[in-house]
């Protein structure tokens, strides 16, 4: 496992390697480092490919985000789901076969107070043996409220690590508040959850620059809180209509040395791959380290019950619109176990 830069050594990669890999376009290099991936990945986790899809219950938000098509100052109609829409929501995704949900809400603590989400937690278990969030940035004790309710794991993306950069794309609103949202993670382990999943989204800034500090920060969190199943997520923006901004570029074969990095330093931490990619794309890069897929995903506001109405008013758009059967049935042509359940339902303590 040996690199051809004498420097790296991939059986005990650090997060500097990554800088100086991140950096060359050196083919043997990178081929390497994928085989490296592959091999650690089957190490771990065998063929075993996790399944899950998200569940939007409204799309209120009071933050300015350039990037977000669900920033406050967008036209879209804005709607929340009532409880007994939540149930018939859960009901209809059920029914497709996912069995792990992942609720969402935009980032309006008035439109989605934590009474709410609670309640919505408790109304999917009774659809889904499990539920994760991605909500905005809670407290220890309202995080903890929510882990009672029944959730088992929390979503939250820093976005970007650069702080000035942070400044410029957060023009208003509590998300402009970087330490409270980088402190968040804390505060979901104390909280007592059992799962973290923890991103940036690439392109905002300089993705070299990025990724090392969210392994980072990763890294500290695996040591001050080791019994805690951490996931890695490197979603690429999709720029929303009116955004104005500057991205920057994130290549197929950047993602390539993003995800393979992730798996070597972190080799036993799950890697999500997000349905902002392509079909095509998606299918390929599996082999690098993947092991949790979103399948027939919708990111509208009631989305798995009345698709036509606002099938066209998500988070961002869906590019592998294919449903959980086709999904399963790619993974399986491909040598992989679709995994749709692999738990049993505990109450949180």
């Amino acid at each position: 496992m040996n690199s051809p830069f004498p420097h790296i050594n991939l059986s005990h990669l650090t997060i500097d390697d990554c800088i100086s890999i991140f950096h060359t376009e050196d083919r043997g290099l990178l081929e390497e480092l994928a085989q490296a991936a592959r091999d650690l990945t089957h190490q771990y986790f065998g063929g075993a490919i996790g399944l899950y899809a998200p569940l939007y219950i409204s799309n209120y938000c009071t933050n300015r985000c350039t990037y977000c098509g669900f920033q406050a100052h967008s036209d879209l109609t804005r709607r929340k789901l009532t409880l007994d829409e939540i149930d018939r929501e859960c009901r209809a995704l059920a029914g497709t076969g996912i069995r792990n949900c992942l609720i969402l809400t935009g980032e309006s603590s008035y439109h989605s107070p934590p009474s709410y989400i609670r309640e919505a937690i408790i109304v999917a278990g009774r659809h889904f043996p499990n539920v994760s969030l991605e909500v905005y940035p809670l407290t220890t004790d309202e995080y903890r409220g929510l882990y009672h309710a029944g959730a088992d794991g929390v979503t939250l993306y820093q976005e970007t690590y650069d702080r000035k950069r942070y400044d410029e794309l957060h023009i208003s609103g509590p998300k402009k508040d970087y330490a409270y949202r980088i402190e968040a993670p804390e505060r979901i382990a104390k909280a007592g959850f059992r799962h973290i999943s923890m991103g940036a989204l690439l392109g905002l800034t300089d993705w070299r620059e990025d990724i090392p500090k969210l392994f980072s920060h990763i890294r500290y969190l695996e040591r001050k809180y080791p019994g805690i199943e951490y996931t890695l997520s490197f979603p690429r923006i999709r720029p929303v209509a009116k955004d104005s901004q500057h991205y920057f570029e994130v290549s197929d074969r950047d993602m390539v040395k993003i995800i393979c990095t992730g798996r070597l330093l972190f080799p036993r931490a799950g890697i999500n791959l997000s349905t902002r990619e392509n079909s095509e794309f998606r299918d390929r890069i599996i082999q690098f380290g993947i092991t949790r897929m979103s399948a027939g995903s919708l990111t509208s506001v009631g989305g798995y019950i009345d698709r036509n109405t606002h099938e066209q008013e998500g988070q961002f758009e869906v590019h592998d619109q294919r449903s959980l059967k086709e999904i399963k049935s790619m993974l399986m042509s491909k040598g992989y176990d679709p995994v749709v359940t692999d738990w049993r339902n505990i109450v949180n303590q």
